[in-house]
């Protein structure tokens, strides 16, 4: 089974603690047998079906994980199908997929307009287990967490010791001047300091990629720069601000940003700018 596997608590008929059958899991099994704690219909352990349901989820198993979400419902372990199938979405899923808004949908109507162990909520988990696994899967998520937890532990020790880490970070120190300069916009304690304002956050602090600003999104951005009254920018500028980020190096931004014919530095303070009340600092209409 996948860690954080939860197990819901009920109390028996004697009152003592259950910590793993449900009371619509009670009852016989398709043999006529009373049914062992967290025995399926189908005389199988439910743990074990669960655990089906998640590999085939994973391997793209279409037919195993239909029966094994059929199973779990049927059952009476609905709680346990919904709540795995949840889990899979983060945790077996590629990030991003739009079977997580249809597992979710599938779930409610088959707990909140329909019984999960009746035919439609049946219908319901089935329609679930093949959506997610039609899904594209990848352990992305764990796999990321993972890492960075056991670089986080070296980092640590590194420390400790007074040494450089042998792994670090993908951002690394993470200060301006270094790869990742463009974050440190207005929004951000050190880019105020450098007087980092709107124009900064314009021409490279809101910058998109790798596809770009759509059409009309790079036609309002333009506009709204032209009109502008409290800054004039350069044609550089306009034309910097709706350029692509390089897929290849998406945190380059150029020391500076002029026209051809221009030899005026536009990223650095200039005038007036750099007084405390210019409205060229203020990000207050902008969004981080």
């Amino acid at each position: 089974m996948a860690d954080g596997d939860d197990r819901q608590a009920t109390f028996g008929s004697d009152g003592s603690l259950e910590t793993d059958t449900t009371p619509d899991a009670t009852g016989e099994n398709d043999f006529g047998e009373p049914k062992e704690p967290n025995e399926t219909d189908g005389g199988y352990n439910r743990y074990a079906v669960s655990s089906l349901l998640q590999k085939a989820v994973r391997r793209s198993d279409e037919e195993a994980a239909a029966w094994a979400a059929w199973e779990l419902a049927r059952s009476g372990y609905a709680w346990n199908l919904w709540d795995r199938l949840n889990l899979y979405v983060v945790e077996d899923l590629r990030a991003g997929s739009d079977v997580a808004l249809t597992i979710e949908r599938y779930e409610e109507l088959a707990t909140e307009r329909w019984e999960p162990a009746e035919w439609k909520g049946r219908i319901c988990a089935i329609h679930a287990a093949l959506a997610a696994a039609r899904a594209q899967s990848t352990r992305e998520g764990p796999n990321a967490d993972e890492y960075f937890r056991a670089v986080a532990d070296l980092r640590a020790e590194a420390r400790e010791r007074g040494e450089e880490p042998a792994h670090d970070f993908p951002v690394g120190d993470l200060e301006p001047g270094g790869e990742f300069d463009a974050i440190f916009d207005g929004h951000t304690g050190e880019g105020s300091k450098l007087g980092r304002g709107t124009r900064f956050f314009k021409t490279r602090g809101a910058r998109v990629g790798p596809e770009g600003e759509g059409e009309h999104s790079a036609r309002w951005q333009r506009l709204a720069m032209l009109l502008d009254d409290e800054r004039d920018y350069s044609v550089a500028e306009l034309d910097r601000a709706v350029e692509p980020v390089d897929p290849t190096d998406p945190w380059h931004e150029p020391e500076t940003i002029r026209d051809a014919d221009d030899d005026r530095d536009r990223d650095e303070p200039d005038g007036d700018r750099d007084r405390p009340d210019d409205p060229d600092g203020s990000l207050s209409d902008f969004s981080a």
